[in-house]
């Protein structure tokens, strides 16, 4: 990987977007908040946070094209594209780079790893989206967003956040994992404990009241730790 992941590096500068007095960040979207609406262009034309309306969607942004951890981290999110797909889930990167800088980067990943990027990735020149959702972090670039995710539900609310700095790339298996989390505890009414995958055993919360308590502890199904601790057998995804 590494030396085919120089080759792909050394295929074209990495576009440089147009210093501008508005690419400072805004609010950082919360757990809870409704996503920002975007209009962006991208490798697969035009395209809108609406597009994504009933499905589950990851917005992921990363620094520039044409890098190394970058590089790594498309082959990553192509290599689990179909798994994100069987679950609802669309995928969408993100930068400050032109489409043009996009399409020949993810050209270059084809041509040098046969990986082919299937997922569109928004050309962010004006950086409006990476302001919208806080992905310029000045004291990391002042151009550049950094390995920013968000996961979007179907109703267009945002369920997890998560940052990581220009030199370490993300566990992508991590990410399908928090959605394949977020889905069943949707699905269920039901928490996920540390280490949770699908399938495992997933936990009940805590009861409120006395009458909650007696009924947990005469409940047979329950693996019962204590009386605020139980949890169920789990299913898949």
């Amino acid at each position: 990987m590494t030396s085919a992941t120089s080759a792909v590096t050394s295929a074209a500068p990495a576009a440089t977007p147009a210093a501008t007095s508005e690419a400072q960040p805004t609010r950082l979207p919360l757990i809870g908040d409704r996503a920002p609406d975007f209009e962006a262009e991208s490798t697969h034309g035009p395209v809108r946070l609406a597009d994504y309306a009933g499905r589950w969607l990851v917005l992921f942004s990363h620094p520039a094209d044409f890098t190394p951890v970058c590089t790594t981290e498309f082959v990553a999110f192509a290599d689990l594209a179909e798994a994100f797909a069987a679950r609802g889930v669309a995928l969408l990167g993100n930068s400050v780079d032109s489409v043009h800088s996009h399409l020949a980067w993810t050209r270059a990943i084809e041509d040098r790893l046969g990986v082919k990027i299937p997922f569109p990735i928004i050309a962010d020149l004006d950086t409006r989206v990476s302001r919208a959702y806080g992905m310029l972090h000045p004291k990391a670039s002042a151009t550049a967003a950094v390995r920013a995710v968000f996961v979007i539900d179907p109703e267009s609310v945002v369920r997890a956040i998560l940052y990581y700095p220009m030199n370490a790339g993300r566990m992508v298996p991590e990410i399908l994992r928090l959605v394949e989390a977020l889905q069943t505890a949707d699905r269920d009414g039901v928490s996920c404990p540390a280490n949770w995958r699908p399938g495992d055993d997933v936990l009940l919360g805590a009861p409120k009241t006395e009458a909650e308590v007696e009924a947990r502890l005469a409940d047979e199904r329950l693996k019962l730790v204590d009386w605020y601790l139980a949890s169920l057998p789990g299913r898949g995804a």
